[in-house]
């Protein structure tokens, strides 16, 4: 009966302790937090982004940032940002091929047959990431890649995150040149 009592004691006391730290290691969560996009692309008198496409590669790769700081100014981490474009392309009959090659039980390097690639013919590929989370310095950073082909387009490129306030978004329009 003595040990009982001094097991649910230690229990409790291990409970109000690993409570304590964890209450004083917290951020207030009443805050709101501010977002900040910076697609670093040059800005026109219209408020549109400018993005120059490859016309030499498929993909235009390109990285957009922002940041997630609470209203006292300091970051916001691990923030989850939803991404979304307007912008998608599909795949076409004949992705790329796969070369087998390797080496034989005596070592010898060989090449043994090309295996082209179909199965993803008619996939809808998106032009953006869609989730990416804030470092511990509020940095979030989200890869768009459009194509040759939507030269001339503008991409809507849309965020939404979410805090104690509720849903928070945002979109800025960035014209493929």
């Amino acid at each position: 009966m003595k040990s009982a009592i001094i097991l649910v004691f230690a229990l409790l006391l291990f409970i109000i302790i690993g409570c304590d730290v964890y209450n004083d290691n917290t951020k207030d969560t009443e805050e709101s937090i501010v977002f900040t996009i910076n697609p670093g692309l040059d800005i026109d008198k219209n408020g549109y982004y400018h993005l120059t496409l490859d016309q030499t590669n498929w993909q235009t790769i390109h990285r957009v940032s922002g940041t997630t700081f609470y209203e006292d100014g300091t970051p916001a981490e691990l923030v989850k940002v939803y991404w979304e474009s307007n912008l998608f392309w599909y795949l076409g009959d004949t992705l790329g091929y796969i070369i087998h090659e390797g080496l034989t039980d005596d070592l010898v390097y060989v090449s043994y047959d090309t295996t082209y690639i179909n199965s993803f013919s008619g996939r809808e590929v998106p032009t953006s990431n869609q989730v990416s989370y804030s470092n511990s310095d509020g940095e979030v950073n989200n890869m768009i890649a459009p194509v040759r082909i939507m030269a001339g387009d503008t991409m809507r490129l849309q965020w939404e995150y979410y805090d104690e306030t509720g849903i928070n978004e945002g979109e800025i329009g960035i014209v493929l040149e």
